[in-house]
């Protein structure tokens, strides 16, 4: 199987990377004949960073998160406050579900809670918002959702960021890795989750660029981010290019994800949750631009 270099991505889509993989003749078939059919799409996907996001612990400044927080949102959206922002996404009757990163690197809780502000001060009752990771039952009791998984290479899917967080929510989780992890975007169109997911807001503060099955301190770094779209396919088309960027720093050249993360392409062109072409996703960035990768 060929694996994804940052070279593949920047040539305008992840398509030419299913040639050829493990997928097999008929998947590579009907993959080709989805590509060739597919209606041109667009997306917008959101970064904002701040230098002052975290010291040199580590440790989140809460005060400079709210603020680039609302500043995400009101790019996302178009509107002039992060409030307004949040009242465009977010009915005061909804039951508003927030899905992490459980484990490898966790979505900060301090994002967590500065979205639990924002959502009670849009008008959405405390009672409202719900830790919504895990079992189906989860999703089920939520009329919206909010996909908050941390930017993160993954050894069993390649990229372990949006296309991978509802994977909990399958029956079979583990038919969705190696070759497989193609399929991952099946998870987003599960009954009690399609059409859900209100906002992708992908924690970027200090991202994983290698695999695990542990976190290893040398491949994380304060990216100090955030990254946000309504369309996750291209919320991780984004954070894998930084990945890549990245990956390509540390090593001196090309350092390809093994398995390649196959779920972004495929999300794209064979279940068209959204796009992966850079060409058709307009990039809005904002705050500090060091090393920004991208």
């Amino acid at each position: 199987m060929r694996n994804i270099t940052r070279r593949d991505f920047v040539r305008g889509t992840l398509g030419s990377v299913v040639a050829g993989s493990a997928l097999g003749p008929g998947a590579v078939a009907a993959a080709c004949q989805a590509r060739a059919q597919r209606t041109p799409r667009s997306a917008r996907v959101v970064i904002v960073r701040d230098e002052r996001a975290l010291d040199a612990a580590h440790d989140v400044d809460t005060a400079v998160l709210d603020r680039m927080l609302a500043d995400t949102v009101m790019r996302v959206t178009g509107q002039k406050t992060g409030r307004a922002a949040w009242q465009a996404l977010f009915k005061p009757s909804d039951v508003v579900g927030l899905v992490s990163t459980p484990h490898l690197n966790p979505t900060h809780p301090e994002l967590m809670d500065a979205v639990r502000k924002a959502l009670v001060d849009a008008g959405v009752r405390e009672g409202q918002i719900r830790e919504a990771q895990g079992r189906i039952d989860k999703p089920r009791a939520c009329t919206a959702l909010i996909a908050m998984p941390a930017l993160k290479a993954h050894w069993l899917t390649g990229l372990g960021t949006a296309m991978k967080l509802y994977i909990t929510y399958s029956s079979q989780p583990s038919r969705y890795h190696d070759a497989q992890n193609a399929n991952l975007a099946e998870t987003w169109l599960l009954p009690d989750v399609k059409g859900k997911t209100r906002l992708v807001l992908v924690d970027a503060l200090r991202p994983l660029c290698d695999k695990g099955p542990q976190p290893d301190p040398r491949y994380m770094w304060d990216y100090k981010g955030l990254i946000a779209s309504a369309d996750p396919v291209a919320a991780d088309a984004v954070g894998l290019q930084i990945l890549m960027a990245k990956r390509k720093a540390l090593r001196g050249e090309d350092w390809p994800l093994s398995p390649p993360p196959l779920c972004v392409q495929m999300a794209d062109e064979k279940f068209g949750l959204g796009t992966s072409r850079v060409s058709e996703i307009e990039l809005v960035r904002a705050g500090w631009t060091q090393d920004a990768l991208i």
